[in-house]
């Protein structure tokens, strides 16, 4: 799920664009066994090289242009470069044979990590409300930051995350954990998307438009979960060259 952004004060409706995918069921459907979302197998070390290279050569072409952004951005307001936010990734104790490797004390949903953005809102954004929901013409997003956010060249400092483990390409969005902790007791089966490492773009921001509503999120869930079952190194490549597209055009929910 991408950063949940309601865009529209309707709800937003699917459309798929990927027919080779089938379209998921409501996640809300009775009768549907855990085990029924436990990842498909593939080569987790093949899977890991692609991510690698590709995070490598996003970084070298995408230099010049994180160097320009970078003075634009101390040029134009006050306040950092980067905006970092802890986010919730993989989940390692729904096995319990990696469960004992993972010390964390609190279950928060996955294990936490550093996310890296360019900065597009106000230093001070939050220091009122709180971890919410950014939402169309946010007031708190500067001038130069609705552009980084309209075509997604905030979310390019994500490939380091890419390069240090903490994300694929390809996955469900992670999320802050204050707001992964609500959506799981909304949604009772959000949890089963942390079984998989997050990603910079899914299935979810290919075939479906912002969030506008809880029923949204519902629906995008349904795409992750799907993702999870259906897991290849062709379905990744598919939705990396969907995405392209899906931002340029802004075609989707990317």
């Amino acid at each position: 799920m991408s950063d949940v952004r309601v865009n529209t004060p309707a709800r937003a409706r699917a459309r798929v664009i990927d027919r080779s995918v089938e379209r998921p069921r409501s996640v809300d459907a009775p009768g549907r066994p855990e085990e029924e979302f436990v990842p498909r197998e593939r080569h987790e070390g093949i899977n890991r090289a692609l991510n690698v290279v590709l995070a490598l050569i996003g970084l070298v072409l995408t230099l010049p242009i994180l160097v320009l952004v970078s003075l634009l951005i101390k040029a134009t307001s006050r306040g950092p470069i980067l905006y970092t936010q802890t986010r919730v990734g993989l989940d390692r104790r729904w096995r319990r044979t990696l469960a004992l490797r993972d010390s964390r004390q609190e279950d928060l949903g996955g294990q936490v990590f550093t996310i890296y953005k360019l900065r597009t809102m106000r230093v001070d954004a939050e220091k009122v409300s709180g971890a919410v929901w950014a939402t169309e013409n946010d007031p708190r997003v500067t001038t130069l930051g609705r552009y980084l956010r309209k075509y997604r060249i905030d979310e390019v400092p994500q490939l380091w995350n890419i390069l240090r483990g903490d994300m694929n390409i390809v996955g469900p969005r992670p999320e802050r954990p204050s707001i992964v902790a609500r959506l799981r007791q909304d949604i009772p089966e959000y949890r089963y998307r942390h079984r998989v490492k997050p990603g910079l773009t899914g299935l979810a921001q290919i075939n479906q438009k912002y969030d506008a509503c809880l029923e949204d999120v519902r629906a995008k869930v349904s795409w992750d979960l799907r993702y999870i079952q259906q897991q290849s190194l062709w379905l990744d490549i598919t939705v990396m060259l969907k995405t392209v597209p899906s931002v340029l055009l802004k075609f989707q929910g990317w």
